[in-house]
């Protein structure tokens, strides 16, 4: 797949990015060569391929969502705890136009 001059003007369009023909040059070959790599990947045979949903970090053994029997499946992932923000004030107070608890920003959405 080759993409072109405009569809790397477009993203950047997009994404609010002011490129200089140069740079537009570079990313448009660098995106050329990501694509021209998935397209790589897709030619693959995935048949006989058993989705992985999670790797099990001290055995390297996959974890499947469904486990074969009724076993718990263990996971060496911490506890799922939730701990209060105690920086926010902190952060908020650095912040040239806060209104706790949020940050106030520029308007982006519409030009």
């Amino acid at each position: 797949m080759t993409i072109s001059r405009d569809d790397v003007s477009r993203v950047a369009e997009l994404a609010y990015l002011e490129l200089t023909p140069d740079e537009a040059e570079m990313y448009r070959g660098q995106l050329d060569e990501i694509l021209n790599y998935v397209g790589k990947l897709q030619q693959l045979d995935l048949t006989n391929v058993v989705p992985m949903t999670q790797m099990s970090f001290a055995t390297g053994e996959t974890v499947s969502p469904l486990p074969a029997s009724n076993q718990e499946v263990g996971t060496p992932l911490r506890d799922d705890i939730v701990h209060p923000c105690t920086v926010a004030n902190a952060v908020l107070s650095q912040a040239p136009d806060a209104i706790k608890p949020f940050f106030r920003v520029p308007k982006v959405i519409e030009r």
